[in-house]
């Protein structure tokens, strides 16, 4: 008898998921919410058809460990990255100021003919990313080891 995975199962490893229909990507939004990421860490490869961005991601999946135990939340970077990409376009977004730095909402699939679509990032502050696609094919993976997060607070999002 076969059972699905559950949450717990993956214990400490890190992230490393794939996004190839919008319930895939709703689960790598709600993992990447409230990352950030400074302008130069965004990366558009034309001849390659990828984009990606070098996230510093909040561990949502460790959030509720670590208030049991009473110990500071923490960051990981991670890169998430959309293939098969044939048009990048952004608003609200100055690619000339360097210095800064942005805060991912989170990430939705809008589609279009024939596996075609777009995928959006929604940006705090009005801002957003849309990557149209031949097909949706996200992956978000951690790349680094998981770091106490500089504010030590949960991102929080009053209604």
């Amino acid at each position: 008898m076969t059972e699905d995975a559950r949450f717990e199962d993956g214990g400490e490893a890190p992230v490393r998921l794939m996004a190839l229909d919008a319930d895939d990507l709703a689960v790598i939004s709600a993992l990447a919410q409230d990352a950030v990421f400074p302008i130069t860490e965004m990366t558009w490869q034309p001849t390659r058809r990828r984009f990606a961005l070098l996230l510093n991601r909040f561990r949502w999946e460790d959030a509720e460990k670590a208030a049991k135990r009473g110990r500071a939340v923490e960051r990981v970077q991670s890169v998430l990255a959309v293939s098969d990409v044939v048009k990048v376009q952004s608003q609200g977004v100055d690619r000339q100021e360097k210095d800064l730095v942005l805060s991912l909402l989170s990430i939705s699939f809008e589609p279009g003919e024939d596996g075609t679509g777009r995928v959006v990032l929604t940006l705090a502050g009005d801002g957003a990313i849309a990557v149209d696609v031949e097909a949706l094919d996200v992956t978000l993976q951690d790349v680094t080891r998981p770091y106490l997060a500089p504010t030590r607070k949960t991102p929080h999002h009053p209604e």
